[in-house]
C-alpha cells in the first residue's frame, strides 16, 4: 500500500502517513522504499531542497534527447559551449547503436532545487537497469512517442513503476511529427494505466506535451512554449521531495557501482536515511545477515554529470562513496546501531543463457590478449557485481561458464563489450531458461508487436505460426501500415529478427516483452538450411569459392585463413557439406586458345556479432576475437562429429 498523505498523526482514527513510504509487513517486501511497521510511529520528515526523478520509455522515444535538453536550459552549461549530443550516452557501443545499455544519473538545478535525474534504458532487454534505477527514485517521467504510441517496454517500465508507487508525470513527446495521432496515444496511454491496475490515484497524472528535441514543453497544444520551464515546475510540484525519519541513523541503499583510476571503486546509492560524512565508521550488511566495518574516504554527490566533492550527503540524495572494497549492489550501508537492512533491490530472472568457452581453435591466441578461462571467468564475474539481471554459472566442463541473461542482445552486448577489452572466447547459440512445475515443462512467452505494412500480413503470419506463435489482435489505423500482436515462445524469436526484416523488406518494426512461463509449445526447426564446413587448413582462394557459390551463400571473402571446421557459408539445402575453399586452379604448359576466364564473386555482407549468434545451430560457435568473428563447428574434427552428435 502507498502511503498517500503528509504526515503522521498517533491521534487521527485512522492513522496517516508521510507521502512516498509504503506500510508493509516483515514479509513479502518488493520495495527499497518499504517500511515495517516498528518504524511507522515516528515522525517523519520531507526534504523539500531535492527531487529524485526517473525518465522510463520505450526505445527511441527520446529520453536521452530530452535530458539534453534539461541540462542546457537549467544553467549547467556556458553560452557558447560546444556540448556533443545524446551526452548521456557516453558509452561506445551506445553512441554507436543510438540506445541507452545502462542507467545514468545526473544532476541540476532549478529555482534552487537540486534534481536528481536517472536516464533508463528503453530496451526490453536492459530492464535491470531500470528496476535497479527506481529505487533512487520519488517520482517518474513517462516518455510516449506521439505515433507510436505505448510499446512493449512502455508497459514493463510503467508496470514496476506503479509497483514502486511513485508519482508519475506523463509526457507526449515529438508532437511534431507528420504523423502524431496525440489524442488516440493519450487514451492508449490511459488504456494502459487501467490494463496494469493503477489506482484512482495514480489514474490523476499531468500531461504535458513536448518536443524534446527542441526543448520545448507546454500544458496544453494550443499554448506557445520554446523552453522547458513548464516541465521543471511539474517535476518541482508534482514530485514529492524525498521523506526520511528525523534523528534516524544511516541507511542507504548501494543501487550502482562504478570505478576511478585515483579513488578505487565507488559505491553510488540512495541515502534514506540519516546523513554521511568523510570518514564516518560504518557497517555493511550484505546478502543473507553478514556485518562488515567500513571506512569512508571521500563523499560526492552529483552536480550534472560529474561527481562534487561534498562534507556531508543528506537523506533523500544519491551519494557516491570512496574507500569501499567488498560491497555489491543491493547492499545496505549503514550506522553501527542499525540492525535491519533495507529491502533488497529485486529483479526479474533471466530467460535466455549462452555458453562461454575458451578458444581451442587453431588460431587461438593470435588475436586476443586474454585467452585463458579464468581470466574469462574473473571478467564475467565482475560483470555480474555491476549488472543485476546476469548471472553466471559453472557446468560440468571446467572451460565453460554458462552466462544468464534477459535475452540475447543484451549478452550480444556483454561480447561485444569483451573483444574490446582484448578478450578471445567462444559463444554458443542462445538457449531459453525452461522450468518444470509438477512435471509440467514450461517455457517463457513473450507478447510480440509488429507494426508493417499490409502487403506483408501474410508472410509474417505464416512465418510466426511455424515457431508456434499466435495471433491475439491486429489493428488497422487505416494509413497502409497495421499493428499485429502476437504470443510467442521466446525461443521463436532467436533468429527471426534479420529474416523478419527480409520479408518486410526493411520496413518491418518488432518489439517484444516477456509475459511469463506457459506450458511447453512444441519443437519447431530453428534453421532449414545447413552449413558450408570446410575440410582443411589454408587460405580461401578465389577460384573455389566461385565454384562453391552454387552450393550456397558464402561468408568468407578470397585471402581468409582457413581451418578444418570453420564454417565459411550458408548451405542452400537442410545438412552440412564440407568442402575445400583453399584448392587452386590446375595449370598446364598449353596455351588456351582464348583468354582465359576472370573470376567474379558476388558481393558478400559481412556478418555482425548479431547475426552470427542468430545463425549458428546448436552443434556450432561463434569465435569471438578483437579482430574477427568467425563460425565454426564446436568438434572441428570431421571424423569426429558423427560420433559426438551420435
Amino acid at each position: 500500500m502507498r502511503i498517500l498523505d503528509t504526515y503522521f498523526s498517533p491521534d487521527s482514527n485512522p492513522p496517516t502517513f508521510v507521502e512516498g513510504f509504503t506500510v508493509c509487513g516483515e514479509q513479502n517486501v518488493h520495495n527499497p522504499c518499504e517500511i515495517s511497521w516498528n518504524r511507522i510511529m515516528t515522525k517523519l520528515a520531507c526534504n523539500d531542497k531535492l527531487r529524485n526523478i526517473a525518465i522510463i520509455a520505450h526505445v527511441d522515444h527520446g529520453k536521452t534527447t530530452l535530458v539534453d535538453a534539461l541540462f542546457k536550459q537549467s544553467g549547467l552549461f556556458r553560452e557558447g559551449q560546444k556540448v556533443e549530443e545524446r551526452i548521456m550516452d557516453s558509452m561506445d557501443q551506445e553512441r554507436e547503436r543510438g540506445i541507452t545499455i545502462s542507467a545514468k544519473n545526473c544532476a541540476v538545478t532549478w529555482k534552487g532545487i537540486k534534481i536528481n535525474i536517472i536516464d533508463t534504458p528503453g530496451h526490453a532487454d536492459f530492464g535491470g537497469e531500470v528496476e535497479r534505477s527506481l529505487s533512487m527514485a520519488d517520482g517518474a517521467i513517462l516518455l510516449v512517442d506521439a505515433s507510436e504510441g505505448p510499446l512493449p517496454q512502455t508497459r514493463f517500465v510503467l508496470e514496476k513503476t506503479l509497483q514502486a508507487g511513485l508519482k508519475i508525470i506523463v509526457c507526449i513527446n515529438k508532437i511534431d511529427r507528420p504523423d502524431a495521432r496525440i489524442a488516440e496515444v493519450l487514451d492508449e496511454v490511459y488504456d494502459l494505466f487501467i490494463d496494469l491496475d493503477a489506482t484512482e490515484k495514480q489514474l490523476e497524472f499531468p500531461v504535458l506535451y513536448a518536443i524534446g528535441r527542441d526543448g520545448i514543453a507546454k500544458k496544453n497544444l494550443e499554448d506557445e512554449s520554446d523552453s522547458l520551464d513548464v516541465l521543471f515546475d511539474a517535476i518541482i510540484n508534482e514530485v514529492p521531495g524525498p521523506a526520511y525519519e528525523e534523528g534516524a541513523a544511516l541507511q542507504m541503499l548501494v543501487s550502482d557501482l562504478a570505478y576511478s583510476d585515483y579513488l578505487g571503486r565507488l559505491v553510488i546509492g540512495r541515502v534514506f536515511e540519516g546523513s554521511i560524512k568523510t570518514n564516518d565508521r560504518l557497517i555493511c550488511i550484505k546478502d543473507g545477515g553478514e556485518r562488515k566495518t567500513l571506512k569512508i574516504t571521500k563523499v560526492q554527490a552529483y552536480s550534472g554529470m560529474n561527481f562534487v566533492d561534498t562534507n556531508e550527503v543528506h537523506a533523500g540524495d544519491i551519494a557516491i562513496l570512496a574507500g569501499i572494497e567488498d560491497v555489491t549492489i543491493g547492499d545496505t550501508v549503514c550506522a553501527e546501531s542499525v540492525t535491519e537492512a533495507l529491502p533488497r533491490i529485486i529483479v526479474d530472472e533471466p530467460t535466455v543463457a549462452m555458453k562461454f568457452s575458451i578458444n581451442n581453435g587453431p588460431f587461438s591466441g593470435k588475436e586476443g590478449k586474454y585467452v585463458q578461462s579464468s581470466r574469462i571467468r574473473a571478467r564475467l564475474l565482475k560483470e555480474t557485481l555491476t549488472n543485476v539481471s546476469i548471472k553466471i554459472q559453472d557446468t560440468e566442463d571446467a572451460d565453460t561458464i554458462l552466462v544468464k541473461g534477459r535475452g540475447e542482445f543484451q549478452i550480444a552486448i556483454l561480447i561485444e563489450t569483451m573483444r574490446r577489452e582484448n578478450f578471445e572466447f567462444c559463444v554458443g547459440r542462445p538457449e531459453v531458461i525452461y522450468k518444470y512445475e509438477n512435471g509440467v515443462k514450461l517455457e517463457p512467452i513473450e507478447q510480440l508487436f509488429v507494426d508493417c505494412s499490409e502487403v506483408f500480413i501474410g508472410v509474417v503470419t505464416e512465418k510466426l505460426s511455424l515457431r508456434k506463435g499466435k495471433m491475439v489482435n491486429l489493428v488497422n489505423h487505416g494509413t497502409g501500415r497495421v499493428r499485429i500482436e502476437f504470443s510467442v515462445p521466446s525461443r521463436s524469436l532467436i533468429g527471426y529478427r534479420d529474416e523478419f526484416l527480409t520479408d518486410t523488406k526493411g520496413t518491418g518494426i518488432m518489439n517484444s516483452l516477456i509475459s511469463g512461463y506457459e506450458e511447453f509449445r512444441g519443437e519447431f526447426p530453428s534453421r532449414y538450411t545447413g552449413s558450408l564446413v570446410t575440410d582443411r587448413q589454408g587460405v580461401a582462394i578465389p577460384y573455389s569459392l566461385f565454384n562453391l557459390e552454387p552450393r550456397g551463400r558464402l561468408f568468407v571473402t578470397p585471402g581468409e585463413k582457413l581451418y578444418e571446421g570453420m564454417i565459411i557459408g550458408e548451405h542452400s539445402k537442410d545438412g552440412d557439406l564440407n568442402v575445400n575453399a583453399s584448392k587452386e586452379k590446375k595449370l598446364s604448359n598449353v596455351r588456351a586458345s582464348g583468354k582465359d576466364d576472370s573470376v567474379s564473386l558476388s558481393p558478400i555482407k559481412k556478418m555482425t556479432l548479431e547475426d552470427a549468434i542468430n545463425f549458428i545451430r546448436e552443434d556450432e560457435l561463434v569465435e569471438v576475437t578483437p579482430l574477427s568473428i568467425r563460425l565454426r563447428k564446436s568438434v572441428l574434427v570431421q571424423g569426429m562429429r558423427p560420433k559426438r552428435k551420435k
